[in-house]
């Protein structure tokens, strides 16, 4: 085993592309990285990177939409050509000041993954090169990458060279702490994404929320008559702010570890990354792609829910950016989810001298948990007491007390009738008070035998040479409510690794490509019929 390695700040680069408009296209321009500046907690950092293009590789790309005539495209792609670009920032936005008066870190210098401009001179065309025939589906029907021959192997062949800077951004981002709740510290790496994202073609939005903003963003599609395709991520994470002190990013053994790298700062990353991809072929996604991420989804998303819900109006497919199952299974169902506050009321009184005078607000609590496991035994339920408090000393009967559950149902039966007895929960002692509230609910998003765009993604999947199936995950996220409604939904389409919410956290590197080209792929290959009316 080799020793861990702590990794270091990228610099801001960009990938080099040609853009295609015409039959040829433009020679891409290898350039060298100069000095980029970025700023940590109060000082800046000097980051240069010399990275030089590498040979070129030839890929025939023949696009054809609605009905246009078809017209095969020779691009040429440098296998890797970074170039340094300065972060965009608002004023002022190097740090931000914390409500405690301390200096909020923004993280390390951006690794932006963006097309460069072509330059004027026109590519002399070259012949094409072999590429993988389409894979007709499961009906026997011609597979997803028929309208895009060729599209396949640019697109395995592009991801293996984009995989390193995928990989040290999703470092970057990880290094920028965000916390559910921590509003300036997520409003600093919604920054951070959102400059990303924009240098990928992306125009976007910010949402104000209670607890940081959120982002809403849109990339143009060929055909901008069809409904747009939904994905669905979030940039805060479980863990505490600090956390990095005693925890760096780190890179050991083929795996990438730290706070957030698996849910989601990879998935985030890896979307980012396929974006550039299909830029630095000269394609864009074959219809529009909406992106939601939300601030408060590690909380159930109490306010987020609401721009989820309203992209949702016409969309033909939703996907979701969290990590798949371990061994890359994509996500097809979830469980619904619940959390829910226990308070109770007591009256304070000494401890010592008037204790019958006291209705202990702990002691009811502790009574009500106990019947609050057996309200949840029905089967497909599962409790989690997560945090209790209460009481303020040893001497003093507890005049209040309160503990925040997390519920899981396998069915939305349960998940209704378990509510129901929480909200009819009484005190047990004379002079106690017991109140529930639900704090955030997730729907269960139940498996369904029919799943055509499982059936879809596959088939790209075997197209580009990977083996790739689906099955239901235990926890819940934002694609619970599109599944739940019967909305054509996958998630698990994050980076591959495991550990999520633990301290073994990590990604594994070497699935970074594969994770890229199949996001590409989706995004630039026409939908199926999903639904009985077609969406296109």
């Amino acid at each position: 085993m080799t020793a861990a390695t702590p990794v270091p700040a990228a610099a801001p680069v960009a990938v080099a592309v040609g853009t295609i408009t015409g039959p040829t296209a433009p020679t891409p321009v290898a350039t060298t990285a100069t000095t980029a500046t970025t700023a940590t907690t109060g000082s800046a950092v000097a980051n240069t990177a010399a990275v030089t293009a590498n040979a070129a590789t030839t890929t025939t790309v023949t696009t054809t939409t609605s009905g246009s005539t078809t017209a095969a495209v020779a691009t040429t792609a440098v296998t890797t050509a970074f170039a340094p670009v300065e972060p965009t920032r608002t004023a002022g936005a190097a740090t931000t000041p914390a409500a405690s008066g301390t200096t909020v870190r923004t993280g390390t210098a951006r690794t932006a993954l963006a097309p460069a401009a072509p330059t004027s001179a026109a590519a002399t065309p070259t012949a094409a090169a072999p590429h993988t025939p389409a894979v007709p589906d499961s009906e026997g029907q011609p597979g997803p990458t028929a309208a895009l021959p060729g599209l396949p192997q640019a697109l395995s062949t592009r991801a293996r060279t984009l995989a390193g800077a995928v990989r040290r951004r999703c470092a970057d981002l990880a290094r920028i702490e965000s916390p559910s709740g921590d509003a300036p510290r997520l409003d600093a790496l919604a920054e951070e994404l959102a400059a990303g994202f924009r240098a990928t073609g992306a125009t976007v939005h910010r949402e104000p929320g209670p607890a940081g903003d959120h982002l809403v963003l849109q990339w143009e599609g060929r055909d901008e008559s069809l409904p747009h395709l939904l994905v669905v991520g979030h940039h805060d994470t479980v863990w505490p702010a600090g956390i990095l002190n005693d925890w760096p990013v780190t890179e050991q053994d083929g795996t990438l570890s730290g706070p957030g790298v698996v849910d989601m700062k990879g998935g985030l990353a890896i979307l980012e990354g396929a974006f550039a991809l299909l830029a630095d072929l000269g394609q864009r996604p074959h219809r529009t792609v909406r992106l939601v991420v939300v601030s408060d989804e590690e909380v159930g998303s109490p306010d987020g829910r609401r721009l989820v819900e309203r992209q949702l109006r016409d969309a033909a497919a939703v996907l979701g950016l969290e990590p798949p199952h371990p061994d890359g299974r994509l996500k097809t169902a979830r469980r619904g989810s619940t959390r829910v506050r226990l308070t109770v009321t007591g009256r304070e009184a000494h401890a010592g001298n008037d204790a019958a005078d006291g209705v202990s607000a702990v002691d009811e609590l502790v009574d009500q948990l106990v019947a609050v496991r057996s309200l949840t035994s029905l089967p497909g339920t599962e409790l989690n007491a997560g945090r209790i408090s209460g009481g303020s000393r040893a001497n003093v009967v507890a005049g209040r007390a309160e503990a925040e559950l997390g519920l899981r149902f396998s069915t939305t039966e349960a998940q209704r009738r378990t509510l129901d007895n929480l909200a009819r929960l009484t005190a047990l002692r004379p002079g106690a008070r017991v109140r529930t509230e639900v704090l955030s609910s997730r729907p269960a998003w139940p498996e369904r035998s029919a799943n055509p765009l499982l059936r879809h993604v596959r088939s790209l999947a075997a197209v580009l040479g990977q083996q790739l199936d689906g099955g239901p995950a235990g926890g819940a996220g934002d694609t619970n409510l599109p599944g739940s409604r019967g909305l054509p939904t996958l998630d698990g389409f994050g980076a591959v690794g495991g550990g999520a919410h633990a301290r073994h956290e990590h990604i594994r590197i070497d699935q970074l490509a594969p994770r890229i080209a199949l996001l590409a792929a989706l995004l630039a290959v026409p939908l199926p019929r999903l639904r009985d009316r077609s969406e296109g």
